[in-house]
This record gives C-alpha cells, sequence and structure tokens, in this order.
C-alpha cells in the first residue's frame, strides 16, 4: 500500500509541475504579447486560472500529507498526554468525512459543466469542474492514510517531512 501512495504522490507531484508550466507559459506568451504585438491571445488568461485550479486542487492532498496545511499546533501541541495525538486523529477524520460527503455535489457539478463551455477556450466544462472531484478525492485518500498510519501506529499524525526539509 505504500508503494501506491508513493506512485500517487509522485503522479500528483509530476501533474503540478505540469500546471506550473503550462501556467508559466501561459502568462509568458502573454507578457510577451502585451509588450510586443498589437494583440494578446485572450484564451491565456482563462488557461491561468484552469492551470491555478488544478494545482490547489492536487496540491491539496500533498499539503495534508505533508502537515503544510494550516494548523492550529500552538494550541494542539500544548496540550497534555495523548491529547494532541487525538486531536490529529480526529482531524483526519473529520477532513475525510467533510470532503466524503462533498463528493457528490462536486459530482453534480461537475455533470452540469457537460452543458458548458469556457468561453475563450471553447473547453466543455465539466473538465475544468472535475478539478473539484479531483480535490475531494486527494483528501479522502491522504486523510484515510494519515488515519490508518496512526490507528497502525505506523505514525504519529505529526506533519511528515519532505525530503527538501531532511
Amino acid at each position: 500500500m505504500t508503494k501506491a501512495f508513493k506512485g500517487l504522490e509522485g503522479l500528483c507531484r509530476l501533474l503540478i509541475f505540469a500546471g506550473f508550466v503550462v501556467l508559466m507559459a501561459s502568462v509568458l506568451l502573454q507578457v510577451f504579447s502585451r509588450t510586443f504585438l498589437s494583440t494578446a491571445p485572450v484564451w491565456t488568461e482563462e488557461l491561468t486560472r484552469f492551470c491555478l485550479i488544478y494545482i490547489a486542487a492536487l496540491g491539496a492532498g500533498l499539503a495534508l500529507r505533508s502537515g503544510d496545511m494550516v494548523n492550529v499546533d500552538l494550541i494542539c501541541e500544548s496540550l497534555p498526554g495523548r491529547a494532541p495525538r487525538a486531536l490529529r486523529l480526529v482531524s483526519a477524520l473529520v477532513t475525510a468525512g467533510f470532503a466524503l460527503a462533498l463528493l457528490p455535489a462536486a459530482w453534480e457539478f461537475t455533470r452540469i459543466g457537460v452543458r458548458q463551455t469556457a468561453p475563450s477556450l471553447a473547453w466543455r466544462m465539466d473538465f475544468i469542474h472535475a478539478s473539484m472531484i479531483v480535490l475531494f478525492v486527494a483528501l479522502i485518500l491522504w486523510a484515510a492514510l494519515r488515519v490508518y498510519e496512526m490507528l497502525t501506529g505506523r505514525h504519529d499524525g505529526r506533519p511528515i517531512p519532505t525530503s527538501e526539509d531532511n
């Protein structure tokens, strides 16, 4: 199971990197066009927004995994005994629960997008709206992994340092 999650983490990182590359290319094209050409393509702004949406959707799960999400560690970690661990466990369960509860609404939101298109790119909006499904599934998976690791004693729920933190 660990290999599968490592692979998923790598895939998410790769897709986030690809999103940043497309975003940078789009912004550079926009700046170049506005500076040196008489007109600038309008689709670059829309593409930039779509990239940001997917970067956030893919990155939320990784941020939860690494502990980069906003936490209230000052209060949590100052509690005595096993209370901090219990709060981290409850927090992961609540996160997974909320994401699971919102998944049907995200699915409905995505289905509505079949009938819509992006104004300048003319892409079907269900592909863009699917980012909400990606977001909630990622949060469910990473929160469930955190709960599993805490219940099996493999981890205490504290942030997992990335290779850059070592």
